[in-house]
């Protein structure tokens, strides 16, 4: 597998990993400068020369995997008196950290808006369920990072979600609407519920709620209408991208509030850069006057 297909992989699965590139080399190393490799937290992927050289940045990158203080930093190696490694020239490194995204997605109602909806969010790094009753009206092709799932007891699938799961209620029945809202807010561990319906469906939801004995706080997470306010259109693609500018505009602000990472200052890595372009330059000459 190449460096790029796993970076692929490993987005698709939303997990994140490190990129190890060689940008520097003076002397007798392992790899050209540029050659990479790739770590996650059970794999690695491509090599940049074996060795202890290898074994020593693995280990830093599962460090910045483990800690993520920094999402960029530059290592220099000695291969022969740090090391021990034969080829004894010397090595620059940098390493890149790139966080996961664990979004998952659990759509209710394959109709006209959960159509458009999957359209669009199946090209987020997401793990997307696409639930419904009816198998006719799922379309022929799926994309392949979406499950689908046909169930006479939709109901049931909210049991299977992971917390923190993206909901989003839009079945062909306002009565299965409610049972499945209901039995996400009794998890109490959803990271956003969306029901779709006008206001006056939720206010009738609200009564059916309190009927059942259940406070406002027990529903006051449900985002209905869904979507964004200001997106006013009905149509079906209108609806869908609401609705994903929502989700996204959610998950995005839990990133932002992440603890700022360092990285390397460009001054750093430009100096760094030109610095090993000249020791190439003059090793070169230097090889070129013993001939």
């Amino acid at each position: 597998m190449q460096w790029h297909d796993a970076v692929s992989t490993l987005v698709e699965l939303g997990k994140p990993y490190v990129i190890i590139t060689v940008i520097g080399k003076r002397g007798s190393v392992p790899r050209d400068g540029g050659t990479k490799m790739v770590v996650c937290d059970d794999q690695n992927y491509c090599t940049i020369g074996g060795g202890h050289l290898e074994y020593k940045a693995i280990d830093l990158a599962k460090e910045m995997l483990s800690d993520g203080q920094e999402n960029q930093r530059i290592e220099q190696f000695a291969l022969g008196p740090t090391l021990g490694q034969c080829c004894g020239g010397n090595v620059t490194l940098l390493f890149e950290l790139f966080e996961g995204l664990n979004l998952n997605i659990m759509l209710f109602g394959a109709g006209h808006v959960g159509k458009a909806l999957v359209s669009v969010l199946h090209q987020l790094p997401c793990k997307l369920r696409w639930i419904d009753s009816r198998a006719d009206e799922f379309p022929e092709i799926i994309p392949s990072t979406v499950k689908k799932i046909i169930s006479e007891e939709p109901i049931e699938a909210v049991l299977e979600a992971s917390s923190n799961t993206y909901f989003i209620v839009m079945t062909h029945k306002h009565s299965l609407d409610f049972d499945i809202i209901e039995k996400i807010l009794t998890r109490n561990d959803a990271k956003y519920v969306g029901l779709i319906g006008s206001t006056t469906k939720w206010e009738k939801f609200k009564l059916r709620f309190a009927h059942k004995g259940y406070k406002p706080s027990f529903y006051n997470k449900v985002r209905c209408p869904v979507g964004l306010n200001t997106v006013t259109g009905k149509r079906p693609i209108e609806v869908a991208i609401s609705i994903a500018a929502e989700i996204i505009a959610d998950y995005q602000s839990g990133q932002c509030q992440k603890k700022k990472q360092r990285g390397v200052d460009w001054k750093v890595l430009k100096r760094q850069l030109r610095e090993e372009a000249i020791a190439q330059k003059n090793a070169h000459a230097s090889t070129i006057g013993k001939l």
